[in-house]
Formats: C-alpha cells, sequence, structure tokens
C-alpha cells in the first residue's frame, strides 16, 4: 500500500508552480482586500506643507514672554491660510491642519494664552517649534509606501488615497468553482427524503473564498453519476475557474465517482491520500490551468482542509506574499494528551484562558469530523505531530486560530 503523503509535502505540491494570476486596475473604492499588483510611490508630499498640530496661535519663538501681548494680524485655516507674513511682535489665528504662516516657527495653544482684544497675552512658556508638523512629517512624492503582494487593509487605502491614487493595480480574483457531490445531500429548505441531509459544506468553503478576496462560484449539487459530475466540471470550465473545489466523493468506495470522473476528463493527478486528521482523503490535481482539490465530505474534514489547503493556494494565486507564511502561534497545553499515531491531528479545541502569556487550548473529548456543532464552537485547532509523543498538562503545543 502506497505510504501516506505528509502534510508539508501535500501543501508543497499544491503551491509547487502556482503562476499570479493577471492584474487589472479598479477604483480606489473596490480595492479593499485586494493584493496590490506593483509597489505604490506616493505622487505627493503629505502635509505639502509646515502645517499646526493645534489650535492656537502662530507666533515668532523669539517674540515670546509671559505676560508679554503680541498683535493679532489674521487667520489661517485649513484650506484657506494666511496669505501675508509676521512681523515683530505680531501674531495669527490658527487652526489644527492649517498651514503655518510665513515669519512663523511656534503654535501657542489656546489654552495658554488671554485674548485681550486684538491682542494675545502669553500665559505659559511654550518650546521653539512646538506643535508644527513639518512638510513631508508623513511622506514625501516618490517614497515606496505600499508593496507589491500586500493585501489592502482600510488603513492601506487610506494611505493610497493620501498619496493621490485613484485607481490601485491589483491581482484580479481567483475565481473558485464549489461542487458538493452525493445522491444525500438536498439544499437547505428543501424537503429531506428519509435517507437525505442537508448540504453545509459549501457555505463554508464559499464563506472562506470571498474572506480571502476570491470569487465562490456555486456549482450547486450533483448526483452520484459520471454524467452530473462531468456537466458540473464542463460548468466550472465555462465559468473559466482557476480552482475547482469538490466536496464529497474523494474516497474509493463504489459511488465515490469524483477521482474517476476526473480523470476521464483528463486530470494530472497529484495525489489523492495525506496523512492527516481529519481528511484522509483529498484529492489535489489539475484539467489544464484550473487545479483541483477534491475535499472530503465530512463538514469538519472539508472545512478543515480547506483551510490548510484552499486557504494559502488562493493567496499565492492572488500574489499574496503571507502564502506561504506559518499561520501556527505557540500555545500551552491546558490537559494530558495521549501519544499520536501516523496521521497529523487537527484538533478542534477551546482557548480557555492564558499562562505564562500563552493561550491554553482543550481539545473537546469528541472529534468526529460529522460534528458541526462543536467546529462552530472550536476558537483554535490544535496540531499534533505525526507519532508525537504523550504531552502533559502546560507543555507547549502549536495552533491555528479559527
Amino acid at each position: 500500500m502506497m505510504a501516506l503523503l505528509s502534510v508539508e509535502d501535500a501543501l508543497a505540491q499544491v503551491l509547487d508552480g502556482v503562476e499570479v494570476l493577471e492584474a487589472e486596475t479598479v477604483p480606489l473604492r473596490l480595492a479593499h482586500h485586494r493584493v496590490l499588483a506593483e509597489p505604490v510611490a506616493a505622487l505627493r508630499t503629505q502635509p505639502p506643507f509646515a502645517a499646526s498640530a493645534m489650535d492656537g496661535y502662530a507666533v515668532r519663538s523669539d517674540d515670546l514672554a509671559i505676560d508679554h501681548p503680541l498683535r493679532l494680524i489674521g487667520e489661517s485655516a485649513a484650506g484657506l491660510g494666511f496669505s501675508g507674513q509676521l512681523g515683530n511682535g505680531e501674531c495669527v489665528r490658527i487652526f489644527t491642519g492649517a498651514p503655518i504662516p510665513a515669519g512663523a516657527d511656534t503654535i501657542v495653544i489656546q489654552e495658554h494664552v488671554r485674548v485681550d482684544g486684538a491682542s494675545i497675552i502669553p500665559t505659559h512658556d511654550t518650546d521653539r517649534l512646538r506643535h508644527i508638523r513639518p512638510a513631508g512629517l508623513d511622506f514625501n512624492e516618490g517614497d515606496l509606501l505600499l508593496a507589491a503582494g500586500q493585501r489592502l487593509s482600510p488603513s492601506s487605502l487610506s494611505l493610497a488615497a493620501a498619496m493621490g491614487h485613484p485607481n490601485l493595480r491589483v491581482i484580479r480574483k481567483p475565481r473558485v468553482a464549489i461542487l458538493a457531490t452525493g445522491d444525500e445531500l438536498v439544499q437547505p429548505g428543501e424537503i429531506c427524503g428519509p435517507d437525505q441531509i442537508v448540504a453545509s459544506n459549501h457555505f463554508a468553503v464559499a464563506a472562506m473564498v470571498e474572506a480571502l478576496g476570491g470569487i465562490a462560484l456555486d456549482l450547486g449539487i450533483a448526483k452520484d453519476t459520471h454524467e452530473a459530475l462531468e456537466a458540473a466540471f464542463q460548468s466550472a470550465e465555462d465559468q473559466q475557474a482557476d480552482v475547482l473545489v469538490t466536496l464529497g466523493g474523494a474516497s474509493v468506495g463504489d459511488r465515490d465517482l469524483v477521482q474517476s470522473s476526473l480523470a476521464q476528463r483528463g486530470m494530472t493527478l497529484g495525489f489523492w491520500r495525506i496523512a492527516m486528521r481529519p481528511g484522509k482523503p483529498l484529492i489535489f490535481g489539475s484539467l489544464g490551468r484550473m487545479r483541483i482539490l477534491g475535499l472530503p465530505g465530512n463538514p469538519v474534514s472539508s472545512i478543515i482542509c480547506a483551510q490548510i489547503f484552499l486557504s494559502p493556494l488562493i493567496k499565492s494565486l492572488s500574489g499574496d506574499v503571507t502564502a506561504r507564511h506559518d499561520t501556527t502561534i505557540q500555545a500551552m497545553l491546558g490537559c494530558d494528551l495521549k501519544e499520536n499515531d501516523l496521521r497529523q491531528d487537527y484538533m478542534r479545541a477551546t482557548i480557555t484562558g492564558t499562562h505564562q502569556g500563552l493561550p491554553v487550548v482543550v481539545p473537546f473529548r469528541s472529534q468526529d469530523s460529522s460534528m458541526l456543532g462543536l467546529m462552530s464552537q472550536a476558537q483554535a485547532l490544535l496540531i499534533r505531530a505525526p507519532f508525537a509523543p504523550a504531552a502533559k498538562k502546560h507543555d507547549t503545543c502549536r495552533i491555528i486560530l479559527l
């Protein structure tokens, strides 16, 4: 019997040779969570002029002395600066973000003056250059501030706008076709026959795809026939899917037809069994340019396998520089665990607190791969390597936060 492929080797195969999808230009308002196709340089300097950081009065520091009056000669507001120049013993009323008037080098905040008609009288000492933001404090024209492969967050969108960019070059969204398979499945809201269940996996996988910036293409449910599967595969190709995800039918039973149907269509098979629990029967291959991930039918298995394999694949297609980053963090066991066998375990667990600065995790007693109720309560996946020895409470471990 062929040895099971390790999770690490399987993931390496899934990501091997992935080419980043083509770029497109989108308006800034549509760029959230997209991945930059090229670095972005500032088209302007920010701030473009020396500006006040506070409401108060622009003054010459040489004129500052407590109880020494300064004559008020004008006002500088954001968008409407003072056009003149300060002379000896003069000041200008100024507001936050307004340009610093020529001749001024310090801002006295309004709480530190007493107004006396057309003059102000400083009541506190103020250091020279106080409360002034120099031109270019944030960035200068030509500065490279956003990198290719960076996923755009709300703050990076704001930065791009401040840099003067109305549009950005981003990688197009990966198109992921999702096909549930099985005679036993019906859609939510449909009447279940005596031997049927409600399909649920495809909702989780679609949500994951969209959360990663992809486009989920729902192919519905295919019956356990080569004809139904063939029609679904054709639909995926017609919709120009970059990835086809099948749910169920990935094993080798008489009614598990996904792999054989894909083979008939010309799939190049990478692997179909891995040393992982849950998720041993997992197909990876390709049909032309379309990559294939055949996930197990059990709900928990499909969600966890999508987390481990589909997520980095989508990131890699998107050009996301974090695609191959280790997403695990260190934690501490909240209970004893027995030794593990040849398969890498991904145990659903809760976080019960912290100890010595690390989250404390406790796996659920039942790890049955059909139990969505526990999956929805899980806060982390506790990873147990193949043949891991027995572990004690407060031993360290690795987890993936959910």
